[in-house]
């Protein structure tokens, strides 16, 4: 299958089946990570007919989103003389895709890169829609740009050497989308477990082409594509709090979508039942629901950090039931502290 995505200054296929074989003229440079390499490295350069290739292997993890190993990998392009007409290819997971095209997006003002995502987050989010960047002290994110693919192929069979808990953190997104945009898809999810390839495959496609649609209407996330953060603006708290070590993205995700849905609940926005019925089906896959918060005042100032964060009004994103959501900076402190401390 082949999903489009057409921009107002570009559009890009994503290729949703076995990797095809992938031809190109120009340099190469496959970014990806030693966990990854040894997995399927060897599979990945089978099928790339490519004279001039070499690989920078970068470490693996979250921890190492930064811009010192944004610097690593422009090294590596300048070592191998990589000019504006060259190619990187970020080959793993969320957090390689999202450095690969950040170094592309500012290796000598902007060169062209492909995402090869082998988890099933970075494929039914994070390779999809042209967000890069790195973390810092203050957040996640904060520094990036938008640099859209050249393509995204998504191959099914990196998902079978998959870790069980990175498989679930990229369920927490496949659930994000349906609670956000299609309650027929929630029920979907409900009723059939992601454990064979067929079902996979199916919230894979499901997820891409909801994404699609959205990053075709608001590339820049000015308004509709923020909602895909829903969940995130607690989470990303969660993730800093926790100096990005405790919980993959897709867990501090799922804790952030049950923060927010409880404050959905407090604001009439959804049922409690409707809350209960997201938490079990997260818990189904074993992601993380609760979270102990230390300081709740501390909490609530890491809000102001985050990119959604404007002119000092918070922006959350709320579900409006099942399927339906909104944006809002409405919400008041006292509301948020009450939801805080629940927790």
């Amino acid at each position: 299958m082949t999903v489009n995505i057409t921009l107002p200054n570009t559009s890009y296929d994503i290729t949703i089946e076995n990797l095809p074989t992938i031809y190109k003229e120009q340099k190469v440079v496959v970014v990806t990570n030693p966990t990854i390499s040894k997995l399927h490295l060897e599979y990945l350069l089978s099928h790339l007919d490519i004279q001039n290739i070499s690989i920078c292997t970068i470490p693996d993890g979250e921890e190492y989103k930064n811009m010192d190993t944004i610097m690593q990998i422009l090294d590596h392009c300048f070592e191998h003389k990589l000019n504006r007409s060259s190619l990187l290819i970020a080959f793993g997971g969320g957090v390689i895709g999202d450095m690969t095209g950040f170094a592309a997006s500012i290796y000598q003002r902007g060169i062209e890169f492909i995402q090869i995502p082998t988890t099933l987050l970075s494929q039914v989010d994070a390779s999809v829609g042209g967000k890069t960047g790195v973390n810092n002290k203050y957040g996640k994110n904060l520094i990036g740009a938008f640099h859209q693919p050249s393509a995204v192929y998504i191959d099914p069979l990196f998902l079978s050497t998959l870790p069980k808990r990175e498989f679930s953190a990229g369920v927490a997104e496949i659930i994000k989308m349906a609670v956000c945009f299609d309650e027929d898809f929630f029920i979907w999810l409900e009723e059939n477990i992601l454990n064979n390839k067929q079902n996979i495959q199916i919230a894979i496609e499901k997820s891409v082409k909801t994404k699609a649609w959205v990053v075709s209407q608001d590339e820049k996330e000015k308004g509709l594509r923020a909602a895909l953060n829903y969940g995130h603006t607690f989470g990303h708290v969660v993730e800093n709090e926790t100096k990005y070590k405790k919980y993959l993205h897709g867990e501090a995700v799922g804790i952030g979508i049950c923060m927010a849905n409880d404050l959905s609940v407090k604001l009439d926005l959804m049922t409690k039942e409707q809350s209960n019925r997201v938490k079990k089906l997260l818990e189904v896959y074993n992601i993380p629901t609760t979270y102990t918060i230390k300081d709740i005042e501390d909490f609530y100032n890491h809000f102001f950090l985050d990119k959604k964060a404007l002119d000092s009004k918070l922006k959350f994103i709320l579900a409006i039931g099942l399927g339906n959501c909104k944006i809002t900076s409405e919400v008041t402190k006292e509301q948020l502290l009450e939801v805080l401390k629940d927790f």
